[in-house]
């Protein structure tokens, strides 16, 4: 059976739900963009740039930003994907409006209507955090927060999405016993590559992504030194910027290195996981099984890119972009496995 129903048996607000998924898959890469170009402070004010809705372009524009803000001259390069940013970031907004007032309007049974109250509520929350993120002064709890946000904010519309396509699994008889069981494990697995990913956030907005240039050792050493208390030190005080960070190189190491011992329980994992989808006896588990075993192994060859390639910005994005996809595995395969219905008739979907 295909993954999506028919129009028919959809509920309302599908289609605009499916598409705020696909915006906020671009405004998650462009922000992981403006975070890799160092733009986060691009523009020093908040939500305007430079006083301007857009950004200073003219001579006498720039001129009298620089003015204004001294310590913070127009950088061209920097200014753009900023705003750009926050404009997308902000029609997501908009798509949620859309999707509560389908829900509202529906008479469909059991239409999602708390979700998208929630999907509203939480996207005004994260553009508080970007324009913390900017206030702030990239304080790294707050960037990795704002980072976070996006993930959730992209998992919870892809949910929403799941549930308005109504369609669930049929799982035969004789594999009700591995259904239950496989339902904590799928949890385990989602916040396993929940935690996985707030270290790579934690990585990135200390600048700790350089901190180990070699691969598979991490400067010349197995075990380099490594100052896990400073790196991991979340009550960290607000300073005047954090542009370019400010722990040591054996806080970042600490971090860096816990970033990829990570990465292989999380691979270790997921792989157990897909093991247990295809114990399942359902041609659509075995499908979803593929899909993360693919999706993980283009992750891992990312992340390792990155290393050996000495961080291109585009190698990177595309790291953090399938790393949100392999989350979206692991919220589709926690729905699935909660949603399935027991076919007695042991008929395979």
């Amino acid at each position: 059976m295909a993954f999506f129903n028919t129009p028919e048996q959809r509920k309302a607000g599908f289609r605009l739900t499916f598409i705020a998924c696909l915006v906020a898959v671009i405004v998650l890469g462009m922000g992981v963009f403006t975070r890799l170009a160092d733009a986060g402070l691009g523009c020093p004010d908040w939500p305007t740039c430079y006083g301007h809705v857009l950004w200073p372009n003219e001579d006498h524009e720039v001129a009298r930003a620089n003015e204004a803000y001294p310590d913070t001259p127009v950088e061209h390069d920097k200014t753009w994907p900023e705003m750009i940013h926050r404009y997308l970031a902000s029609s997501l907004g908009l798509f949620t409006i859309g999707i509560l007032v389908f829900s509202l309007r529906s008479r469909e049974p059991k239409q999602p209507v708390k979700l998208p109250m929630f999907l509203l509520g939480f996207i005004i929350l994260q553009g508080m955090f970007g324009m913390w993120t900017v206030t702030l002064k990239l304080w790294p709890q707050v960037v990795t927060a704002h980072l976070l946000g996006g993930f959730t904010t992209l998992s919870l519309l892809w949910l929403l999405t799941l549930r308005l396509n109504n369609f669930h699994w049929q799982i035969p008889a004789i594999a009700e016993d591995k259904l239950k069981a496989i339902r904590p494990l799928a949890v385990i697995g989602l916040l396993i590559v929940v935690i996985q990913i707030a270290l790579g956030g934690w990585t990135t907005s200390n600048y700790a992504d350089i901190a180990c240039p070699d691969f598979p050792t991490c400067q010349g050493a197995w075990l380099p030194p490594m100052n896990f208390a400073e790196g991991f030190n979340i009550t960290q005080h607000i300073g005047p910027n954090y542009l370019g960070g400010t722990m040591d190189n054996a806080a970042r190491v600490a971090i860096h290195f816990s970033h990829r011992v990570g990465a292989i329980v999380t691979a270790a994992y997921l792989i157990f996981l897909a093991i247990k989808l295809c114990g399942l006896s359902l041609a659509a588990a075995k499908k979803l099984a593929v899909a993360i075993v693919v999706v993980l192994t283009a992750q891992i060859s990312l992340g390792i890119s990155n290393v050996v390639f000495h961080f291109p910005i585009d190698v990177a994005v595309a790291h953090n972009l399938v790393g949100a996809l392999l989350l979206l595995t692991q919220v589709t395969t926690t729905y699935f496995v909660y949603t399935a219905a027991v076919n007695r008739g042991g008929i395979r979907v």
